[in-house]
């Protein structure tokens, strides 16, 4: 079975950008990415093969992006299927599109509404249904809960976890909500300025060992417990441009714990923390693991697991 891979990070820090070069929206700049053991960096939407297309699909921060207020709601899944191949006839695709509704739970009478009669929880329904259609090996799901009420995203959250666990897709999963992470994850890629920071396993990411820029992102996570204290880290100056970015560390310029000159000039090293779990880092790892956790109990001191 396929994974959750998160992908977390502040505004600007490359994560939708990567999605985009993953979905074939737009080139990546360098570098490669393989995909089911082809090259698809350099190859956009329109120069991918069909199964390419069909084996990596997307759903979208707003679900009005993939859906056209002049046609249905089951349109695009109608279409989908046509143009994969799924299945083919008036009756099959209809049957097909009614299975897709249940999956993601929707009334199959909300098929022939059209998107303005549905709420944003069931637009987004939709769009998983419509990616769905085309029975991809991954699913690119960039933000897909950030647009709606907190009610909602629970429902929707909790869909895609099941859906995932039925069929086996492989999700990568784009969010700047590491609570959120938490839970939905298998395994986490901190990103920041289009570099990986840290990554591994979900559970290894929230005590240290950690990345300066980890920790300072786990302080930003709210943590509704009274019996804890939480450690405040205030990143200080200016994220770099992209197009001049520093030739060491791209978080040199703001990291709290910066060593010296080498943090400016010289790439940091993988430094493996074990269980697949790898940090960017001048900073060895043994220093690291000395860091206090971000979340302790006040009476007993240690992290909260």
């Amino acid at each position: 079975n396929g994974e959750i891979i998160a992908i977390v990070g502040e505004s600007g820090s490359g994560k939708s950008t990567f999605a985009r070069v993953l979905a074939g929206l737009q080139p990546a700049s360098a570098g490669r990415l393989m995909v089911l053991g082809d090259d698809l960096s350099a190859k956009s939407a329109r120069a991918r093969t069909s199964d390419q297309l069909a084996q990596i699909q997307m759903v979208f921060q707003n679900p009005d992006a993939t859906l056209n207020p002049s046609h249905s709601a089951g349109f695009p899944i109608a279409r989908v299927l046509k143009k994969f191949g799924i299945v083919s006839g008036a009756k099959a695709i209809d049957a097909r599109i009614d299975a897709l509704f249940d999956m993601v739970r929707l009334p199959r009478a909300l098929k022939r509404q059209r998107p303005g009669r549905l709420s944003g929880g069931q637009k987004q329904r939709v769009a998983i249904a419509r990616a769905f259609a085309a029975e991809p090996s991954i699913l690119v799901a960039d933000e897909p809960v950030s647009a709606l009420d907190v009610s909602v995203q629970a429902a929707i959250v909790n869909l895609l976890l099941q859906i995932q666990a039925d069929r086996g897709t492989t999700i990568v999963f784009i969010s700047h909500d590491l609570a959120l992470v938490r839970h939905l994850a298998d395994s986490v890629i901190v990103m920041y300025l289009g570099r990986v920071m840290e990554q591994g396993p979900v559970g290894r990411l929230f005590d240290p060992p950690y990345h300066p820029y980890t920790e300072a992102l786990l302080s930003a996570v709210p943590v509704a417990d009274p019996t804890v204290t939480q450690a405040r880290i205030r990143l200080e100056g200016e994220i770099p441009s992209p197009i001049d970015v520093p030739k060491g560390c791209r978080f040199s310029g703001r990291c709290p714990r910066k060593l010296g000159p080498d943090c400016d000039t010289v790439p940091p090293p993988a430094r493996e923390a074990g269980d697949g779990h790898v940090i960017y880092c001048h900073i060895p790892v043994e220093d690291l693991a000395r860091l206090a956790p971000i979340v302790r109990h006040e009476k007993a001191g240690a992290a909260v697991a």
